[in-house]
């Protein structure tokens, strides 16, 4: 009897114990983290723009604690990589937004890995754009789900193609409500315990693509066709963020859950920005001051912040805000804000850095920025700039030949921050090959090539491929790195008609090589794309698959070389990627 009371005790006890463990870790705050493409700081109503719509975002920034002055980088991919790490995105490897130099160091410890560590399940939904390459993938960099797209832009945003959890499907319907619907389905399934949620939006970045009912009153007001696109665009965010923000009040998690709302760099165009000056791409204040709010009631005071804040700050003031350990081994940029947020009072004298570049070509301390206090300083090609951003917010009068110590005291604070964080083999970023992945993408707007080839659009920006290959001294290559031994399945995706086919060609890896003859024609089909207005990027069409044969590969840096001989006299056709497939052990 006196074993049945103590057997019956110890279950109570253990009962109690593992009770008290879920409702800790239930009771744990979950966040949402949203980031929008393109929209500036002057995007939302809020700040006294006069034409545009945004009631949710406007009523989210009242019930916030909203940064006054908070800093992005001037492109896309860089200010995700230093959102993600709390670093200086040169720190990590992200340079620009295309060619690899977007790809951000698989050795960075991200957002995803610090929440993964301190028992929360993760998902992103939307634009990664930090790597599309195992392990650069957002899978294997702290993310249990993923629905969206790899690449700096998605070329269609109605009934389109997103990779769910490693694997290619259709979604039909509009991009930015899509990943809406994604988000809340991730909400609902772990309402139970803490979740990060990390919603990317490919909104108002081109293709300037909006449902009518979003698009149709912006232009019923005499705005232009493109303005009201991007108008419309940013009014579908304000309208899904409403949906989210409703989930959350339905589910009764609205006072246990931390809303973050910011854009990735100014405005892809110029139209209203609050006077400042510069647009996307550019390091002045209208290039990389975005809205920042944040939301998390009976912790974080509505307020306003003037203390000048940035992407970098965003995990550690997470980390403490949530009492989050951090198992990161590389030194942080950012500080944490925990305290401003939570309305007390916080001295901060720091400098914030700025840094762009267009190409590898282009790579080098120039165009840069160092913002200290209320100064700006401006490295620009064409001279220095210097501007008292308190006195003058929208950079009126250059100081630089007025103050010529202060302009040489902070310029070498600035060369002296560059030497630190510069990648140093920014020529060198090869594509990772390893069996551990599916598929290897090798497409054809990261490869390098020579003679006559170029590519279709020109830029060789995301979804562009290559064309006019008329000559045997054309050829296209791949830096690779295959990290692990194995044998893989080579694929070649293109187009060509029937004049284009019946050259000879030739794929050399290192002392191997693999040939075959181009004899199938494939016509393209050209997908509908609704733009607003002409687009910049390649245009989505259809696209031939073929097989064309096996390929023993050893660990090691390599490069893939793609040759032809006997081409016909219009050409080859034209070339998307090389893909390789591992190759089980039962299909050998």
């Amino acid at each position: 009897m006196p074993r049945l009371v103590s057997l019956a005790l110890f279950l109570i006890l253990l009962t109690a114990l593992i009770s008290c463990e879920k409702k800790e870790t239930k009771n744990k705050p979950n966040v949402i983290l949203i980031l929008t493409d393109d929209q500036g700081y002057g995007d939302v109503g809020i700040h006294q723009n006069p034409d545009i719509k945004t009631p949710v975002l406007d009523l989210l920034a009242r019930e916030s604690a909203k940064f006054d002055r908070f800093y992005v980088s001037p492109l896309c991919a860089p200010t995700r990589a230093s959102l993600l790490t709390g670093r200086y995105h040169l720190s990590t490897g992200t340079v620009s937004v295309s060619n690899g130099m977007e790809t951000m160091d698989a050795e960075e410890y991200t957002l995803g890995e610090l929440f993964q560590d301190n028992g929360y399940h993760t998902g992103i939904f939307g634009k990664w754009h930090n790597g599309q390459h195992y392990p650069h993938h957002p899978l294997a960099q702290g993310f249990d789900e993923f629905t969206g797209f790899l690449a700096g832009h998605w070329s269609n945003y109605f009934d389109t193609q997103l990779e769910k959890d490693g694997e290619s499907q259709s979604f039909p319907g509009y991009l930015p409500d899509v990943l809406t619907d994604e988000i809340l389905e991730f909400i609902d399934k772990n309402r139970d315990q803490p979740f990060f949620a990390y919603l990317a939006f490919n909104t108002p970045h081109s293709p300037h693509q909006v449902p009518d009912e979003f698009y149709s009153p912006y232009k019923m007001t005499g705005l232009e066709d493109e303005l009201a696109a991007v108008y419309g665009m940013v009014s579908n965010i304000d309208h899904n963020i409403g949906r989210i923000l409703e989930k959350l009040e339905l589910l009764d998690l609205d006072e246990n859950t931390v809303v973050i709302f910011l854009t990735d760099n100014g405005p892809n165009g110029n139209r209203f920005n609050a006077g400042m000056k510069g647009i996307k791409g550019s390091v002045h204040e209208g290039g990389v001051r975005v809205p920042s709010f944040w939301k998390w009631p009976g912790t974080i005071v509505p307020s306003i912040i003037h203390t000048p804040a940035a992407h970098i700050d965003i995990l550690p003031t997470l980390a403490e805000l949530l009492s989050l350990t951090v198992n990161g081994e590389r030194s942080l940029d950012g500080i944490s804000l925990a305290a401003s947020l939570k309305g007390e009072p916080q001295n901060v004298s720091r400098a914030i850095y700025s840094h762009v570049a267009f190409s590898q070509g282009e790579f080098g301390p120039f165009p840069g920025a160092i913002r200290r206090d209320s100064l700006l300083l401006a490295l620009l090609h064409s001279g220095f700039e210097l501007y008292n951003l308190k006195d003058d917010p929208n950079q009126t009068e250059n100081l630089a030949s007025q103050a010529p110590e202060t302009v040489d005291k902070l310029s070498k604070e600035y060369l002296t921050w560059f030497q630190k964080v510069a990648p140093p083999n920014l020529a060198d970023r090869p594509i990772p090959v390893t069996s551990q992945s599916p598929e290897i993408f090798l497409p054809a707007y990261e490869a390098k090539f020579t003679g006559e080839i170029r590519f279709f659009e020109g830029h060789g920006w995301a979804q562009d491929w290559l064309t006019n290959w008329k000559g045997e001294s054309d050829s296209i290559f791949w830096k690779v790195n295959v990290l692990d031994s194995g044998e893989f399945e080579v694929f070649l995706e293109y187009t060509a008609s029937e004049d284009q086919v019946g050259a000879k060609m030739k794929l050399t890896h290192g002392a191997s090589h693999l040939e075959w003859i181009l004899s199938e024609a494939f016509y393209p089909k050209s997908i509908s794309s609704p733009d607003r207005v002409p687009r910049k990027e390649a245009p989505e069409q259809t696209w031939g698959l073929i097989s064309i044969g096996k390929i023993q590969l050893g660990p090691g840096l390599q490069e893939f070389r793609v040759t032809a001989s006997d081409i016909p006299q219009v050409g080859l056709g034209d070339i998307y990627s090389i893909r390789l497939r591992p190759v089980e052990a039962g299909e050998k």
